[in-house]
C-alpha cells in the first residue's frame, strides 16, 4: 500500500514537472495544457495496468501455494501407510491416483483462466488509453477558430 501511494506521489510530481517543462515553451496553435493532460492520462493508465498486474500475479501465486499444498495432503494421504486399505473400501489407488490428476489439470487450467482475464483487463485499459490519445490528438490538430 505503502509503495503505491509513493508511486503515485512519484507520478504526480513528474506530471507537474513536465507540465512545467512544457509551459516554458509557447508554440502557436498547440494547446500545451492538453498535451500535457494527455500524458497525465497515459502515466495514470500504466498505474493502473501495472495495480492489475500486481495484483493478478499476487491472485494466481497464492492460489498456486493453495493448491499446491491440497495437493500435496492428497498425494500424502494416498501413499501414507495404511491407505491401500482405505483404497480398497472406497475404490483402487489408482483410481484415486487418476482422479488426483484430474483434479491437479483442473486447477492449472483454473489458473491459466485468471492469468488470460488479467491479461484481458489490462489491454481492454490500454487499448481505451490509445483510443482517447487517438481522439484527443484529433482534436489538437483540429484548427482554432
Amino acid at each position: 500500500m505503502q509503495q503505491t501511494q509513493t508511486a503515485q506521489a512519484e507520478s504526480a510530481n513528474l506530471v507537474g514537472n513536465f507540465s512545467k517543462l512544457i509551459e516554458q515553451f509557447k508554440l502557436p496553435g498547440i494547446d500545451l495544457g492538453a498535451v500535457a493532460d494527455m500524458w497525465r492520462k497515459d502515466v495514470e493508465a500504466l498505474e493502473t495496468t501495472q495495480r492489475t498486474a500486481l495484483q493478478a500475479i499476487q491472485t494466481v501465486g497464492n492460489k498456486q501455494v493453495e493448491l499446491l499444498r491440497a495437493t500435496l495432503d492428497e498425494i500424502q494421504a494416498l501413499v501414507k501407510p495404511g491407505a491401500a486399505s482405505e483404497g480398497a473400501a472406497s475404490g483402487t489407488t489408482t483410481e484415486a491416483a487418476q482422479q488426483l490428476l484430474q483434479k491437479a489439470y483442473a486447477n492449472a487450467r483454473e489458473l491459466v483462466e485468471a492469468a488470460y482475464k488479467s491479461q484481458s483487463e489490462i489491454f481492454a485499459v490500454l487499448s481505451q488509453r490509445v483510443q482517447e490519445n487517438l481522439q484527443e490528438v484529433k482534436a489538437l490538430l483540429q484548427p482554432k477558430d
